[in-house]
């Protein structure tokens, strides 16, 4: 989308003021479709800290999610979100969501086409 969706960044709004993680939604963007739930940023990038700091390998990136000094600046709450942040979130692959687990996923909220609220489950049937 050139210029976003404002019900897209009203939801965003919606997820980070009410410090919920509990909206669902399925977005489509270049190359794929990602099932799952919204996280408010500050709940999203401690998650993904979290994570990064259980890695051996990885847990010197954990502080860019952290640190005030690492990775993008805090988001002045004067100006409305420009990403969503998915948590237990799925790339849909035909009748399978990857990972089986769920993923922690950013998008830009500029490239989403097309969404709707709700996420798809999976069955072997």
């Amino acid at each position: 989308m050139s210029k976003p969706d404002h019900l897209l960044v009203d939801i965003a709004i919606a997820v980070e003021s009410e410090q919920s993680n509990q909206m669902s939604l399925t977005v489509v963007v270049p190359g794929g479709v990602i099932t799952g739930r919204l996280a408010p940023e500050s709940v999203w990038r401690e998650r993904v800290a979290e994570v990064l700091a259980d890695s051996e390998r990885l847990r010197s990136f954990s502080a860019i999610f952290t640190s005030p000094g690492g990775g993008p600046a805090p988001r002045d709450h004067d100006e409305p979100p420009t990403h969503l942040h998915f948590h237990v979130a799925r790339i849909l692959q035909g009748s399978v969501g990857i990972p089986e687990t769920g993923g922690m996923y950013r998008i830009a909220i500029k490239d989403v086409s097309a969404w709707t609220v709700g996420d798809f489950s999976y069955s072997d049937g």
